[in-house]
């Protein structure tokens, strides 16, 4: 069965990686409990790789970043909507959802939804 992926890419000060994990571990329970499929966040480790375009450079990081890469599955994009639609009305989100609270700058965010071409 194909899936739906929402994927991210999410440059931060590395001062701010508990803050960031604390919402993270929020964020995953709210996206989990209203029917996403799985929930991963994932911090840089080995950002400068010698070949294609390294994350640290597409996210544009200073030496006191990192990058986070993170994703959320879905069924499908439909399924995808119907998730997020409930989630955005989640009490225990909104708290999360204050762009001058955030641990990072949601400006320079990379978002994308994505059909799964390989994969289970």
């Amino acid at each position: 069965m194909a899936k739906y992926v929402d994927g991210y890419v999410i440059p931060i000060a590395k001062k701010h990686l508990a803050a960031y994990k604390k919402m993270a571990t929020l964020g995953r329970k709210v996206w989990m409990r209203h029917g996403a499929l799985d929930y991963r966040e994932c911090i840089g480790d080995d950002l400068n790789v010698g070949f294609g375009l390294p994350f640290a450079k597409l996210a544009k990081t200073k030496p006191s970043e990192t990058v986070v890469f993170a994703y959320i599955v879905y069924k499908s994009k439909a399924h995808r909507n119907a998730v997020n639609k409930k989630v955005m009305k989640d009490p225990e989100l909104a708290a999360m959802c204050d762009p001058k609270k955030m641990p990072f700058d949601p400006m320079k965010m990379a978002v994308g939804g994505f059909n799964t071409l390989v994969g289970v």
